[in-house]
């Protein structure tokens, strides 16, 4: 290796090389997807199966099984939320306190638009918890909340899972209590069928670039996407909380 070469190495930026893992991940799942559609597979699950969402998380044991409809995290909510609306529903709780919860459907990002636009008072702080739902009306819903100089907050015993981390992404401010349970993980992209495998592929690639664009300028950290993509939708990678400061959610201590 020329001392040029190894000068190029040596300063890649950290978005770079999510770039370069991106582009790994999507070659492989294309391929994936490719054969899927011609022989009526369904997408592997690699590695061992994850504990459940109520066993205890600690650095480097971080992967949990997930579905909404059943896993919440083991740590006591401050309250019950039952169960969770499928559509986002804003609630003013004190002041211009409001609770943003439920799952994010398709359409939502308008929706919610105009019900802040509307609220009375003006919201600023939103409270969150979500299991996630639609990328897009979370990218487009949390733009129009950091335009708006809204603050975002996290109880403890709550959770905010999938697409929800981009809308606590989007406060100005970021209060996330340390008992609290942020996750991530890949995105459904749709089911497979014979004919728009490679276009499926194109909307992974779109849709990544969208959210690493989004997460910049969110002041997130994009290199967090080295664990949304190697987490499988049926799984959720809780992050702790040196993990939340490391990429930019809550302050580093001074």
């Amino acid at each position: 290796m020329t001392q040029t070469q190894q000068e190029t190495k040596e300063t890649r930026s950290p978005v770079a090389r999510v770039l370069m893992g991106i582009l790994i991940f999507q070659l492989g799942l294309g391929g994936l997807l490719i054969l899927g559609d011609m022989q009526g597979l369904r997408l592997p699950s690699f590695g061992p199966d994850a504990p459940r969402l109520t066993e205890p998380v600690r650095p480097g044991d971080q992967r949990r099984t997930f579905r909404p409809d059943r896993d919440r995290p083991g740590i006591q909510p401050a309250r019950d939320p039952g169960e969770l609306p499928e559509l986002l529903v804003l609630t003013a709780l004190y002041g211009n306190t409001y609770r943003l919860e439920g799952a994010i459907d398709a359409g939502d990002a308008t929706r919610l638009i105009a019900l802040i636009d509307a609220a009375d008072p003006t919201p600023e702080t939103l409270i969150l918890q979500s299991p996630g739902g639609s990328v897009g009306d979370a990218l487009e819903l949390g733009r129009h909340m950091r335009a708006k100089g809204i603050n975002t907050q996290m109880l403890a015993g709550e959770y905010c899972y999938s697409a929800c981390p981009y809308l606590l992404a989007a406060g100005v401010t970021r209060n996330i209590d340390a008992d609290a349970s942020v996750g991530v993980h890949q995105h459904y992209f749709g089911q497979n069928t014979l004919l728009p495998a490679a276009f499926a592929v194109e909307d992974i690639q779109r849709g990544q670039g969208e959210v690493m664009i989004y997460l910049n300028d969110m002041g997130i950290d994009p290199m967090i996407m080295q664990h949304a993509l190697s987490t499988p939708p049926d799984e959720i990678y809780v992050l702790v909380p040196d993990e939340l400061t490391k990429y930019g959610f809550t302050p580093t201590d001074n």
